[in-house]
C-alpha cells in the first residue's frame, strides 16, 4: 500500500459549534491541511453543504456520521454520502450494518471506516453497557468481522493499532483520534498517543481536532503535528 503524504495522513476535525466557524477555521488553515473531518455536531448545523464544497476545492473530507441502522436504512445513507465525494465514512463495527454499507458504495471512491470502540471508552464503561469482552477483546473481534465484511478500515485507538495491525495485515486502513502532542492536554479522552508512537505503531491517519482548532494559532499547531508525522514516517 502506497504510504500517503504526512500531510494527507493528518485529519483536522471539525468539531465546531457552527458553519461559520467551521469555515473561518478551514480558512485560517488554508494549504497546511488537507483533510477534514466533519462529524455529528456540524453536521446538523449545515455540514454536509460545507462537504461537498470542500470536495470540490480539493481537499479530503471524512465524514464522521457513524451510521448505525437497519440494513436498508444504511445502504441508502451510504449511497447518499458516496454522492457528496466524501473520502470516508465512518459505520459502527457491527456485521449488519457493515455488509450493508459495503454493498451500497458502488464504482464509488468513499472508503469504509468501521469504528471498533469509542477512544472515550475503557473497560468499565464496556462492563456497564453490558458488553462480557475487555476493550482489547471487542477491538480484536469487531476488526476480523470488518475484515470479513471487505470494510475498508478501521477507527480505533492507537494503543491498540500493532495488535490489530498484525490481525488484519497492512491494507487494511487504520484511523486513530485521540492524538496528542507529548505534554497535551487529553481532554476527555482516556486512549490517547503521541503522532509519533501512532505512527510507529501502525497507524495510517491522524485525526486531530481540540488541540489544532482551540490552538492560539491552529495553522502552526497542524504545521506542528504534520512534522511530526513526517519525521515518524521516514
Amino acid at each position: 500500500m502506497t504510504v500517503p503524504a504526512a500531510r494527507d495522513r493528518l485529519i483536522v476535525a471539525l468539531d465546531l459549534p457552527d458553519l461559520n466557524s467551521a469555515e473561518a477555521m478551514v480558512e485560517r488553515l488554508g494549504e497546511a491541511v488537507n483533510f477534514y473531518k466533519i462529524g455529528l455536531e456540524l453536521t446538523y448545523g449545515g455540514g454536509l453543504e460545507l462537504a461537498k464544497r470542500l470536495a470540490r476545492d480539493g481537499k479530503k473530507v471524512f465524514l464522521d456520521l457513524k451510521l448505525h441502522d437497519i440494513p436498508n436504512t444504511v445502504a441508502r445513507a451510504t449511497a447518499q454520502v458516496a454522492d457528496l465525494g466524501a473520502t470516508f465514512l465512518t459505520i459502527h463495527a457491527y456485521p449488519q450494518t457493515m455488509q450493508a454499507a459495503r454493498g451500497a458504495i458502488g464504482a464509488s471512491s468513499l472508503r469504509l471506516l468501521a469504528v471498533t470502540v469509542m477512544t472515550s471508552y475503557d473497560d468499565n464503561d464496556l462492563n456497564e453497557a453490558g458488553y462480557r469482552f475487555g476493550v482489547r477483546e471487542l477491538v480484536a473481534r469487531r476488526a476480523l468481522q470488518a475484515r470479513e465484511a471487505g470494510v475498508h478500515g478501521l477507527v480505533l485507538s492507537a494503543e491498540e493499532a500493532p495488535a490489530i495491525r498484525k490481525v488484519v495485515g497492512p491494507d487494511t486502513l487504520l484511523v486513530t483520534p485521540g492524538i496528542r502532542q507529548s505534554g497535551g492536554d487529553i481532554a476527555d479522552q482516556k486512549r490517547v498517543m503521541t503522532p509519533a508512537r501512532a505512527i510507529a505503531g501502525g497507524a495510517d491517519y491522524l485525526v486531530v481536532g481540540r488541540p489544532v482548532t482551540q490552538a492560539s494559532d491552529p495553522r502552526a499547531a497542524a504545521l506542528a503535528f504534520t512534522a511530526e508525522i513526517g519525521g515518524a514516517s521516514k
